[in-house]
């Protein structure tokens, strides 16, 4: 196979793959007890998986079980993800460190924060905007600045970020400003080895390319 036949049967893998992406269902975190002033403990759900997730940090208050849905509106309805269900969301004032742990290494996480205002906020890995919009508390934007692995919330910003790869932790640091809460999501956990859909998009992606390639020896051969 020729380096550009192997290039387009990668492309068309990729692209389906892409595809597929956008479908994701995304589990989100089941907090279950704030266990001291600065520790939450909380499970997500995937499959038959059950992943610990933990939280490290300054704390203003949590909903573990009922109070008011801070998920509404469109800032978390306008990107390819549905929006966290529930009440459940840890709420933060003072700025500092702040250390999200997972029991087993889970791939491409989410968060979702409401009520960013006036917030400076810097993560430990890049990050894409899958939704942005108006929140419970109103609507804001990411300005002035904002970089792959920053931003600053002007305004009552509200959205969901998604971190591309395998974590184990996601670690950031932001400003003291009461208040502003977040929660977190994955949409599955790593097994180090590719899905059974992903092997059928690069199998069908290969079929394609064998398929051009038996196309032009035909047409060498005529």
């Amino acid at each position: 196979m020729t380096s550009k036949l192997f290039a387009a049967a990668v492309a068309t893998a990729a692209l389906a793959a892409a595809s597929q992406a956008g479908a994701v269902t995304v589990n989100w975190a089941d907090w279950t007890a704030q266990t001291s002033g600065t520790h939450v403990d909380g499970t997500i759900t995937v499959g038959s998986d059950m992943v610990d997730v933990d939280y490290d940090g300054a704390i203003y208050f949590t909903q573990t079980n009922g109070g008011t849905d801070f998920w509404l509106d469109t800032g978390y309805t306008q990107g390819v993800v549905n929006r966290p269900t529930g009440t459940d969301l840890i709420a933060l004032d003072g700025g500092g460190l702040k250390t999200i742990t997972f029991s087993q290494a889970v791939v491409n996480p989410y968060l979702a924060f409401t009520s960013w205002n006036n917030n400076t906020v810097n993560f430990s890995a890049p990050f894409t905007i899958v939704s942005q919009g108006c929140g419970y508390w109103g609507c804001g934007t990411f300005s002035p600045n904002i970089t792959n692995t920053g931003f600053f919330g002007s305004g009552e910003v509200h959205g969901v970020l998604q971190f591309q790869g395998t974590f184990t932790s996601l670690t950031f640091t932001d400003s003291s400003e009461l208040w502003h809460g977040f929660t977190v999501g994955i949409g599955g956990v790593s097994t180090g080895v590719p899905e059974p859909a992903t092997w059928g998009l690069m199998i069908l992606g290969f079929g394609a390319a064998g398929a051009m390639l038996r196309s032009r020896r035909r047409a060498v051969a005529a």
